[in-house]
């Protein structure tokens, strides 16, 4: 799997989130955005001209902040860093 993340505050650069935010802000038109029920079914009933659409969905898992991993078990990943930006981007491989 390889991983690349957007530098912080880079976001305007996302061609994805780029493109479709302001689709979604043109079907959302203003309307109050009340319940995650609401900004996922404006985001789902977007669509593009050229048929591009969004598949959004909420995860309620609760993520705790602040868990680490020790060394030992960062060592035991098989992670390759890449080239260009590499605390930003890299690949895990199976073992």
């Amino acid at each position: 799997m390889t991983v690349c993340h957007y530098p912080t505050s880079a976001s305007k650069w996302n061609p994805i989130e780029h493109r479709m935010f302001s689709e979604i802000s043109n079907n959302w038109a203003g309307q109050p955005l009340d319940s995650y029920e609401t900004i996922l079914n404006y985001a789902r009933t977007t669509r593009t001209a050229t048929g591009l659409q969004i598949n959004a969905y909420l995860i309620r898992t609760h993520y705790p902040k602040g868990v680490r991993i020790s060394d030992q078990q960062t060592d035991a990943l098989h992670l390759r860093a890449h080239p260009t930006q590499p605390t930003r981007n890299y690949t895990l491989s199976p073992r």
